[in-house]
């Protein structure tokens, strides 16, 4: 991938580096683009250019986010084929208004839409009375990286009963994403987050009781003790880079308790407006 400007490697080198990113041998790959092997070589080797439909096809087989098939068209000669707009821009409005119907529809249980690099860029109501007890005010100054949120001694970390656990869920899925997407950035938060040492806490990974179906987070409130689990929602076929990396993380109650408590910390206090 490139790493500044001026610097871009070539189509053929970047194919080959997703292609051992994916952990597929040449003839995998040819197989499933349905090409030669000696094609595909010829192609990674610089032998041969391939066409705009070809970079297209074999970036859809190497499952390559659509910001990084951008980029491997310009390699090759091409323009960008994906759209790129920011999510206030008026043509993605629609996509907009189901974000806020889907996040509207969730309370009283808290839910957040994050980008690529898991800045928040929106939330429903329910979401602030779970920050109550954030530390560092620094941590919730936009642009707010609700990772970062969670694993800071300052942020949530000192809230989160099962921390150890719940670490290991959190850097285990940051690795995967960075594994699959080469991002630079969440390479970088993958690095900074394991060196938190939350509260002189150890770091050692907490296998998963047996008879649980998810990894919960426990959260400690003033309603006391949350269970929650939760789920990711992704845009099912977007064409557009924003929306491809848009997803939303819904949290529901695991047991009775925390849906009593949820309700009680979203009731409206006295004398607020």
């Amino acid at each position: 991938m490139p790493s500044r400007a001026g610097s871009v490697a070539p189509i053929g080198a970047q194919l080959r580096n997703w292609r051992l990113r994916r952990r597929l041998s040449q003839l995998d790959l040819a197989l499933d683009a349905g090409i030669s092997q000696r094609h595909l070589s010829f192609v990674e080797s610089g032998r041969a250019a391939p066409s705009r439909d070809m970079v297209l096809h074999l970036a859809e087989q190497l499952e390559v986010p659509l910001r990084e098939r951008n980029m491997l068209l310009l390699a090759a000669g091409f323009a960008p084929r994906f759209s790129d707009r920011p999510l206030d821009d008026p043509a993605l409005a629609a996509a907009r208004g189901v974000v806020e119907a889907i996040l509207r529809a969730h309370v009283p249980h808290p839910a957040l839409a994050v980008d690529r690099h898991w800045t928040m860029v929106a939330a429903n109501e329910a979401v602030a009375p779970l920050l109550a007890g954030v530390r560092d005010a620094a941590l919730l100054r936009a642009p707010v990286n609700v990772l970062r949120l969670s694993l800071h001694p300052g942020g949530l970390a000192r809230a989160i009963a099962n921390l150890q656990q719940w670490r290991a869920h959190v850097l285990g899925r940051l690795r995967r994403q960075v594994i699959a997407s080469a991002d630079p950035i969440l390479a970088a938060l993958l690095t900074e987050l394991s060196d938190l040492a939350p509260d002189g806490r150890d770091r050692t990974v907490v296998e998963p009781f047996k008879d649980e179906i998810a990894i919960p987070l426990e959260l400690d409130t003033a309603q006391g003790r949350l269970s929650l689990i939760s789920t990711t929602t992704v845009f099912g076929t977007p064409t557009e880079v924003t929306l491809s990396e848009l997803a939303i993380e819904a949290f529901y109650p695991a047991d009775g308790a925390t849906v009593e408590r949820l309700q009680r910390l979203n009731q409206p206090q006295p004398g607020a407006r």
